[in-house]
């Protein structure tokens, strides 16, 4: 792909996020709604299919290129970087990856134009972290599957046309390792959905997230994803990589949102008889979160190059880089809070929304908590003494 062309897509990108969303990001935050129109905005440059290959609609960045898409969108607002996230990186590429032929043909088309919509199923109110504990099950009819159950927490739910779910094997009983899990493509129209949007949320305030209630869904066996039985195994971990890889220049774009806003602050307020910028503390808080942000961008970067190469070591690069920006953006965004002082607990100025989104990225697509169980099991193999 010409870096060009691509890099001509990130200038479009950029002028749209700086002009159209930037200024809107905090309404959207108080109205906990992000707008049809920015979405069509969205569609019509084509980024919402930015990664998929060109002949099913998409635009075929490559993973670099993509990651600072995410990056861009990510530091104009949160919610709508959500929407990549979701749709793109944990829907779309992972049918690109694994759907058959026919399911490419049907649905990437509509996904890449942003004709259609896509969420991706997986967490329940009694299974995060510990996915396997999905109570939502599926049941073989003739050549149908009947699923029944609850999601919850479901990024972009409430607006989204097409559900990627994982789901375990009825009638197997409750241990873990007795039972299957299997993925399934569902569509918002099959009978037996029903679907109840989330406010309330400390972050993601305006990405439209639901609860999905699946009454005897009638799924057609063509719909199943990869394998029966590699819901979790395959599909679910294949989705969740593309996922923590946008969620990690998620964690890049929070960090630099940040320091720009406490930048500015520091440039122009006053105490003491000068700008704050002068004084060396708070020149400490800049210096740290600008080499903070640079590491974290330089951890993706790298995560981008070995996904690119279609090398094996992109999956746990892209988790230390996960695990890393999502705390970065924490210390950053409450850093940025610190520098603003009392404004910085106000609405109307940024950094108290980005300080909120901050800690989301520690919790979803894999807690802060397992990454480092992941990381710390790599680096128990990998550097041991021999």
């Amino acid at each position: 792909m010409n870096d060009d062309y691509q890099k001509s897509i990130l200038t479009k990108a950029k002028e749209y996020a700086e002009t159209v969303i930037r200024p809107q990001a905090g309404e959207f935050d108080r109205n906990e709604f992000l707008p049809r129109e920015i979405i069509d905005g969205m569609a019509s440059l084509g980024l919402l299919g930015a990664p998929i290959p060109e002949k099913y609609g998409g635009l075929g960045l490559d993973p670099l290129h993509y990651g600072a898409l995410t990056e861009i969108i990510g530091k104009a607002c949160c919610s709508t970087r959500a929407l990549l996230t979701v749709h793109t990186s944990l829907v779309s590429e992972t049918l690109v990856k694994l759907a058959t032929p026919a399911q490419r043909e049907r649905y990437l088309p509509y996904l890449a134009k942003g004709v259609k919509l896509g969420c991706f199923a997986l967490s329940e109110p009694d299974a995060g972290s510990n996915a396997s504990s999905i109570k939502t099950q599926y049941e073989k009819k003739g050549n149908v599957f009947i699923l029944n159950g609850r999601k919850k927490w479901i990024t972009f739910g409430a607006l989204a046309d097409i559900y990627l779910v994982i789901a375990a094997e009825a009638g197997v009983g409750t241990e873990i390792e007795k039972r299957k899990t299997s993925a399934f493509i569902v569509e918002r129209t099959m009978p037996g959905i029903e679907i109840k949007p989330m406010s309330g949320l400390l972050g993601s305030r305006a990405a439209h997230l639901a609860e999905i209630i699946f009454n005897n869904v009638e799924v057609p066996e063509e719909n199943v994803l990869g394998n029966l039985g590699e819901g979790i195994s395959f599909v679910a971990n294949t989705a969740l990589f593309y996922g923590r890889y946008s969620i990690a220049w998620g964690g890049v774009a929070i960090g630099q949102a940040s320091l720009e806003e406490m930048v500015n602050y520091a440039r122009t307020r006053e105490q003491f008889g000068q700008k704050i910028g002068k004084f060396q503390l708070v020149q400490g808080i800049i210096a740290d979160a600008v080499t903070q942000v640079h590491a974290g961008r330089a951890l993706c970067i790298k995560a981008g190059e070995l996904f690119l190469a279609d090398d094996d070591q992109a999956v746990m690069e892209t988790n230390i880089a996960k695990y890393f920006t999502s705390k970065m953006a924490c210390k950053v965004a409450s850093d940025a809070i610190q520098v603003f002082g009392g404004n910085g607990c106000l609405d109307q100025y940024p950094v108290e929304r980005l300080f909120r989104e901050s800690k989301i990225l520690e919790i979803i697509e894999g807690t802060s908590q397992i990454q480092q169980v992941l990381i710390a099991n790599y680096g128990m193999r990998k550097y041991r003494k021999r």
